[in-house]
């Protein structure tokens, strides 16, 4: 848990001084595929960085996540997030982030320890930029290794806009 906290204390300071910015803060529940692997609650930080592409309403930024689930099983990846924005409060967002992963127990086991973190949600951003967002993430290392069991977790998020 201190990792998780030193990790989010990192990010707010990188973050302050920059606009168009997020820094995602989620809380939720995480369904393990395997029957031996068990269930549990999951909080999950992310730094989305500027956009480095925009193209009318959708755009994709680099973006980095850790997810430590309340066992112990801690997920750390780095990728590329997108947005779609319908009109100027809702929008739907991507992302995609290879990484690692430590089982904290190991009926926990995803198959390997590079795991990749799939998301998809929708949200409402309010007047002042921050944000809401309601997603589904899933986490499987992309069959590199013969066992690969996966997991689901849904999670609401808070954006938080710099």
């Amino acid at each position: 848990m201190k990792f998780f906290a030193y990790i989010a204390l990192l990010a707010t300071c990188c973050a302050a001084p920059l606009h168009a910015q997020s820094l995602i803060l989620g809380s939720g529940y995480a369904d393990f595929q395997y029957e031996r692997s068990e269930d549990q609650a999951v909080l999950s930080l992310e730094y989305q960085h500027t956009p480095f592409w925009e193209r009318g309403r959708l755009s994709a930024r680099l973006a980095a996540a850790a997810t430590l689930h309340s066992n112990g099983d801690f997920h750390l990846g780095a990728g590329v997030a997108s947005e779609y924005a319908f009109d100027r409060n809702w929008f739907i967002e991507a992302s995609v982030l290879p990484g690692v992963y430590f089982e904290g127990e190991d009926s926990n086991t995803l198959g390997s320890r590079f795991e990749v973190r799939s998301l998809l949600g929708v949200g409402y951003r309010f007047d002042n930029g921050d944000a809401v967002s309601l997603a589904i993430t899933h986490k499987s290392n992309a069959s590199v290794s013969e066992f690969n069991p996966g997991v689901n977790t849904v999670l609401l998020r808070f954006h938080r806009s710099f």
